[in-house]
C-alpha cells in the first residue's frame, strides 16, 4: 500500500497555484476582449433590462449625448399607471451607462417590483461638439416634460434617481425647473464639495495639491477639447491603493473559480471610460469641485437665472454612507446646512428633505449593491408617496427589520419597516464640518486655482493646443494606463492565445487546493501583510496630504496674496437672501392665519392625526398605508386627488406650526352637526392611529382631548 509522502501539500499547493494563475490571465483576457467590445458599440451600456428610445439627445435644438429610454417591465410585472413613473438617471463621471440597472436587484428593478413605470437617462459615450453641462441640463428638463406627458393619470411627478455626479445635475435642473420634479433621490451625491472632517476626506484636498484646475485645463487641451473619463476613473482607484493593487486582483485569483462572472460583470462598466468635452468638465472643476458655488448660489444660467437649490419644492431624499470614501456624509448632507441656518428656514421654505445614513456600505454600492437595492432602495421605492405627502422639514429614514412584535405587519411592504423621524440643524452639523479656518484655506485654494488657471492660459495654452493638435488625441487616449491594461491582455496579443488553451486544459484538469493546506494559510497571511502595507502606505500619504494642504494653505502670507488676508473677515459664503421667497412666505403665514377654521372633515381628521403623533417626531408606512386604504374606500368622485392630499397635509401642519393650540381648539368648527359623520370621522382618526401601535401617554392624552373635540361619547369610544 502507497503511503502518503509528507510532501505532498507541497505540490497540490503549487499545482492549484498554477491553475489559478492561468484562470486569472484568462479571465483578464476575457475582461480586455469585452473592452474592445464595448469601445467599438455607438451605445455601450450595462443594463440588464430590455428598453425603447423616447427621445434621443442628440436631436434636441441644443445636442447633447444623452438618451432617454423607457424600460420594458420584465413579464408578470405589474405596472400601476397611478403611480408616479421613477427617471434613473446614471452619472457620466468617467464610466459608461447602466449602473442603476445593471442587476436584477437594482434602483430600476426594485423600482417595477413597487409597481412604477421606469425610465432611464443614459449617454452615448461621445459628447457633442459643443454641448455644455446647462445644456445637459435642459435636456433632463426635456426628457422629464415627456415623462410627464406618458403618464397624465399618475397621481404625482415623476420620482428621479440621481446616482453620484447624475445628483447634482438634477438639483441644477430642478432649481431651474422646480414644476417638473417629483420626489428627486440623490445617491451619493456631492453637493457641498468643501464639506469633510481631518483625518477621513482626503478627495477634497485634490483641487489645492494640484493647484488648482489648470491641470484640467490642460488635460483638455492635450486631448484636442475632449476630456478622457479615465482620468477620473484613475482618480476614484488612487482613493484606495490597497483595493487597487492588490486586494481586488489578489481575490479574483483566490476565488477565481467562483469569482470570474462578478469580476467580469463589473469590470465590463468600471473599464469602459466615456468622454467628456473640455468645457464640461473645466465648468464642472471650477464651479463646482474647487469653486464650492453651487449652493453659494453663485452659478447662474447662459440667461441670467441664477441657480439656487431653495427654489426646489420636491422632496429631497439623500442617500450616503460612513464607508463612502468619495461622497463622504459631509458632502452629501452639508449643503442643508449652507442653504439654511435655522430649522424653521426649512419649514418655511416649503421643503421636505429626508436623509439616510448607512454604516459601512462603499461609493458604489449605494446604488450597485444587491442589498442596497433590496432593502433602501426598495424601501423608498415602496415609500416615495409617503415622503411626498410629508409636511416640510427635516426627516431621518430608519429601516428596521419587521420583528415578531411589530404591530399591524399587514400594513408594512416587504420585510423592513420603514419610518421617519423628525431632525433638526444640529444633527446634521453634529455629523462634523469644517471650522471658520479650514473655510478659508478653501476659499483660499479657490483663488489661488483662478491665478494659476489664468497663468497656465496666458503664457503656455497656446503651445500645449498647437503641440497636441500634431498628435492625434484617440490614439493618446488609448495608451492612457486604465485602456491599455485592458487592451493589452486581450485576444489582440498573440501571447494571450496560449492563455486561452491553457485555460481549457486547467478548467478539465482542475484541482483545488485543500482548505487546510499549510501554504493555502501562508498564503492568506501574506497577502493580509500585503494589503495592510498599502494600508499603511495610503494613512501616511493621506496624512502628508492633509498636512501640506492645512500648512500651505493657512499661510496668513498665500491668503493675505489672494486677497483673504483681512483679519476677522469671514470666509464663509452664504447664499443671498431671497427677497421674493420671503414676501411670499409672508404672504402664505398671512393667508394661514385665516385658515384655521376653514375647511371640513377631512381638515379635522388630518389635523387631528398630526396632532396626536405630533410629539413623537415619527411617522411610519403603516399610517400612510391607513390613509390610503381610507382615501382608496372613497367614491372615486368625491375622494380626493393625491396633489388635494398633499396640500391639505401641508396646510394642516403648518397650522399647528404656528399656533397649534388655536388650532386644535377650532377642530370642532370643522365637524359637521351629523352624529354619524363626526363618529365615522372619530372612526378614520382612530384608525390611522392605532395602524402604528400603542400610543405614548403624551400622545394618549392628546387622543382623549380629541375625542372629546369630536362629541363622541366615552361609551362609544370604550366599544372601539
Amino acid at each position: 500500500m502507497t503511503q502518503p509522502n509528507d510532501l505532498d501539500f507541497v505540490s497540490d499547493y503549487w499545482t492549484d497555484a498554477w491553475q489559478r494563475w492561468i484562470l486569472t490571465l484568462d479571465v483578464l483576457r476575457r475582461r480586455g476582449n469585452t473592452y474592445l467590445e464595448q469601445s467599438e458599440k455607438n451605445a455601450p451600456h450595462v443594463l440588464t433590462f430590455d428598453f425603447e428610445p423616447v427621445v434621443d439627445g442628440r436631436t434636441l435644438e441644443r445636442p447633447v449625448n444623452y438618451v432617454l429610454v423607457r424600460i420594458v417591465p420584465p413579464q408578470g410585472t405589474a405596472i400601476d399607471p397611478a403611480k408616479p413613473p421613477f427617471v434613473v438617471v446614471d452619472p457620466r463621471a468617467g464610466h459608461g451607462p447602466g449602473i442603476g440597472g445593471m442587476k436584477h436587484d437594482s434602483e430600476i428593478g426594485v423600482a417595477m417590483a413597487a409597481g412604477h413605470a421606469c425610465y432611464f437617462i443614459g449617454f452615448f459615450p461621445t459628447p457633442e461638439p459643443e454641448q455644455t453641462v446647462e445644456d445637459v441640463c435642459r435636456a433632463e428638463a426635456a426628457f422629464l416634460e415627456e415623462v410627464a406627458r406618458r403618464h397624465p393619470e399618475a397621481e404625482s411627478k415623476p420620482v428621479v434617481i440621481g446616482n453620484c455626479q447624475a445628483g447634482w445635475q438634477l438639483m441644477m435642473t430642478a432649481a431651474v425647473r422646480p414644476e417638473l420634479f417629483g420626489p428627486i433621490l440623490l445617491a451619493g451625491s456631492p453637493l457641498s464639495y468643501w464639506a469633510g472632517v481631518r483625518g477621513k476626506n482626503p478627495m477634497r484636498y485634490l483641487g489645492g495639491t494640484l493647484g488648482g484646475t489648470w491641470l484640467t485645463t490642460l488635460a483638455g487641451d492635450m486631448g484636442n477639447g475632449i476630456f478622457d473619463g479615465a482620468n477620473l476613473v484613475a482618480n476614484f482607484e488612487s482613493l484606495n491603493p490597497a483595493n487597487t493593487y492588490w486586494e481586488k486582483p489578489h481575490h479574483l485569483y483566490a476565488n477565481v473559480d467562483t469569482e470570474a462572472k462578478r469580476f467580469l460583470e463589473f469590470e465590463t462598466w468600471w473599464g469602459n471610460p466615456v468622454l467628456l468635452n473640455a468645457r464640461e468638465m473645466q465648468w464642472i472643476a471650477d464651479n463646482l469641485f474647487v469653486g464650492n458655488k453651487l449652493t453659494a448660489g453663485e452659478i447662474h444660467t447662459s440667461d441670467g437665472i441664477r441657480v439656487d437649490l431653495r427654489n426646489l419644492r420636491s422632496p429631497i431624499i439623500v442617500l450616503c454612507s460612513w464607508g463612502d470614501n468619495i461622497t463622504p456624509p459631509q458632502q452629501a448632507l452639508g449643503w442643508i446646512t449652507d442653504l439654511y441656518a435655522h430649522d424653521d428656514e426649512i419649514v418655511a421654505n416649503g421643503q421636505t428633505i429626508v436623509y439616510t445614513l448607512h454604516q459601512s456600505i462603499g461609493h458604489l454600492g449605494i446604488f450597485v449593491s444587491g442589498k442596497v437595492a433590496t432593502k433602501e432602495h426598495a424601501e423608498f421605492a415602496s415609500c416615495m408617496e409617503m415622503i411626498d405627502l410629508m409636511p416640510p422639514g427635516l426627516y431621518e429614514a430608519v429601516i428596521t427589520e419587521v420583528g415578531e412584535d411589530t404591530a399591524n405587519p399587514e400594513l408594512i411592504y416587504g420585510k423592513y419597516l420603514f419610518s421617519l423621524q423628525a431632525r433638526t440643524l444640529d444633527d446634521i452639523r453634529a455629523l462634523g464640518n469644517n471650522s471658520e479656518e479650514d473655510t478659508r484655506r478653501f476659499a483660499t485654494v479657490a483663488r489661488v486655482s483662478e491665478i494659476n488657471h489664468g497663468l497656465y492660459c496666458t503664457l503656455a495654452q497656446p503651445v500645449v493646443k498647437a503641440l497636441a493638435g500634431l498628435q492625434p488625441a484617440p490614439a493618446l487616449r488609448a495608451l492612457h494606463p486604465n485602456r491599455l491594461r485592458f487592451a493589452m491582455l486581450s485576444d489582440r496579443n498573440p501571447a494571450m492565445q496560449t492563455v486561452k488553451a491553457l485555460a481549457e486544459q486547467v478548467r478539465a484538469a482542475r484541482k483545488p487546493v485543500a482548505a487546510n493546506n499549510p501554504l493555502h494559510a501562508f498564503e492568506k497571511a501574506t497577502s493580509d501583510l500585503i494589503n495592510t502595507w498599502w494600508e499603511n502606505y495610503r494613512v501616511v500619504r493621506d496624512a502628508m496630504t492633509e498636512a501640506a494642504f492645512l500648512g500651505t494653505y493657512g499661510s496668513p502670507l498665500v491668503q493675505a496674496m489672494v486677497g483673504l488676508g483681512t483679519p476677522g473677515a469671514p470666509a464663509e459664503r452664504r447664499i443671498n437672501r431671497d427677497l421674493a421667497s420671503e414676501a411670499a412666505a409672508v404672504r402664505q403665514q398671512a393667508e394661514l392665519e385665516r385658515r384655521f377654521e376653514v375647511g371640513g372633515l377631512p381638515e379635522a381628521i388630518v389635523r387631528a392625526v398630526i396632532h396626536v403623533r405630533l410629539p413623537e417626531g415619527r411617522v411610519d408606512e403603516r399610517g400612510f398605508a391607513a390613509l390610503q386604504a381610507l382615501r382608496r374606500a372613497q367614491p372615486a368622485n368625491r375622494r380626493l386627488t393625491f396633489g388635494e392630499v398633499k396640500a391639505l397635509f401641508r396646510d394642516q401642519y403648518l397650522l399647528l406650526c404656528l399656533d397649534e393650540e388655536r388650532a386644535v381648539h377650532a377642530i370642532p368648527k370643522l365637524l359637521p352637526d351629523s352624529e354619524a359623520q363626526r363618529d365615522n370621522a372619530w372612526a378614520a382618526v382612530r384608525d390611522v392611529i392605532a395602524a402604528r401601535g400603542e400610543l405614548s401617554d403624551e400622545g394618549q392624552r392628546r387622543l382623549e382631548r380629541l375625542q372629546r373635540l369630536f362629541g363622541v361619547p366615552d361609551q362609544q369610544a370604550a366599544a372601539e
